[in-house]
């Protein structure tokens, strides 16, 4: 899942850089030591975010229009970022879920017999699953 939020940019005059604001997602902000930089904090800082909130079964925002969005400041500017969640979820995506599966007796028997991990095999299956989509 790709998406695109608009970011609002401060020059920081005294650390030579860029703060990275993305209004839509609440408390949001980074910082970065030049512009490129700063362009992949804010995609760092709004990818971490908004899987925070997925972890937790939240939905998350929608992303404003970029022509809605005005700096505080004269010297700010606005600019897109794009968030690649399917890649920094297989990166950083750490949370647990413990679930219950019901498979055949015989099946469980060899899977015993054989030392196979049956949550790696099933996260294994998801994933590729997902690749495919």
């Amino acid at each position: 899942m790709k998406l695109v939020y608009p970011a609002i940019f401060y020059p920081c005059e005294e650390k030579k850089g860029y703060t990275v604001e993305v209004p839509d997602l609440t408390g949001c902000i980074s910082e970065g030591d030049s512009l490129v930089n700063a362009i992949e904090m804010g995609t760092d800082a709004a990818c971490g975010w908004i899987l925070g909130e997925l972890e937790e079964g939240n939905d998350i925002p929608k992303a404003s229009d970029y022509k809605d969005i005005v700096p505080d400041e004269p010297d700010g500017f606005v600019n897109l970022l794009v968030l690649d969640i399917d890649s920094y979820i297989e990166r950083y995506g750490s949370k647990t879920v413990r679930k219950n599966i019901t498979i055949p007796a015989w099946l469980n028997t060899y899977g015993e017999k054989n030392h196979i991990n049956f949550s790696k095999v099933l996260q294994e299956a998801l994933l590729l699953k997902s690749q495919s989509n």
